[in-house]
């Protein structure tokens, strides 16, 4: 018995497969790096652009394929100029929209929610007590220490 062979798909069949004209390149299902709405616009991607869902510029660091945080500049590409705001709209010719899909812990990573954490910490935060009382706590140690020294003088 010969062994059986499954048909390949060509790129224009694969196209013609999954809706486009063959030919024609079949458009990737990006989505937006900020909330994973699908982004409707097609390639390149118009510097004016933004996102549906969040409103958040598409054509930014945060966007591109080559960000990337660890790194010098938050950039792969080591000839990319310095962008300040990675997170709105700027003018790098080494733009490309970023094929990996949404992940929702690189969304906290803003300045803010950084920052916020930080005050967080440092402060206590949301879940610290009522202020007033940590006052009262305060005073009463205090009077507490200088008691303890009248007492000595006292006996003295």
């Amino acid at each position: 018995m010969p062994p059986r062979h499954t048909p390949r798909l060509t790129l224009g069949a694969a196209a013609a497969h999954h809706g486009a004209a063959e030919g024609e390149p079949t458009p990737m299902p990006y989505q937006c790096q900020f909330c994973g709405t699908t982004v409707t616009v097609s390639e390149p991607i118009p510097r004016e652009s933004s996102c549906e869902g969040c409103r958040r510029d598409y054509h930014s660091c945060r966007q591109c394929r080559h960000y990337d945080p660890t790194r010098n500049n938050a950039c792969r590409e080591t000839e990319a100029d310095l962008v300040e705001d990675k997170e709105r709209r700027n003018f790098c010719e080494f733009f490309a929209f970023n094929p990996a899909p949404f992940n929702a812990a690189t969304k906290d990573a803003s300045r803010e929610a950084q920052a916020r954490s930080k005050l967080d910490a440092l402060f206590g935060g949301k879940g610290a007590a009522n202020p007033t009382d940590k006052v009262g706590d305060a005073r009463a140690k205090l009077e507490g220490l200088f008691k303890k020294d009248e007492g000595k003088k006292q006996d003295d």
